[in-house]
């Protein structure tokens, strides 16, 4: 039951950044310096749910602390430069809960990422 779990939880992901990508998403440079990070944690995502053994542990943890900062980065600070969307003062909040929400979506893949480098 476990592994259903995380065989459709990357299912969604990958569903979902491939839906992002053929609408256009990542026509921006830094949205795609935010896929290669993406690609490179379903790599791990992938090692993890198969229990196949990519690269070495300390990469991992190297892999893990650099995709939570850059996620971190990304959502709070670096994503709303680039947005094609014209700010207003209204959305700051939004933008703050719509970034908690989606780190707290990919808490699983860094479950993942902790437990495949530990």
């Amino acid at each position: 039951m476990i592994q259903f779990f995380w065989y459709s939880y990357a299912a969604f992901l990958a569903t979902s950044t491939i839906a992002f990508f053929i609408h256009g998403g990542y026509k921006s440079p830094i949205f795609l310096v935010d896929l290669a990070f993406t690609i490179i944690a379903w790599i791990g995502l992938f090692g993890f749910v198969t229990h196949s053994q990519i690269f070495t542990a300390i990469v991992w943890r190297v892999i893990l602390a650099v995709v939570i900062l850059w996620d971190l980065l990304f959502f709070f600070f670096i994503k709303s430069r680039f947005s094609v969307e014209a700010s207003e003062p209204d959305t700051a909040s939004m933008t703050i809960a719509s970034a908690a929400l989606t780190l707290l979506f990919l808490s699983p893949l860094y479950y993942a990422l902790f437990h495949y480098s530990f």
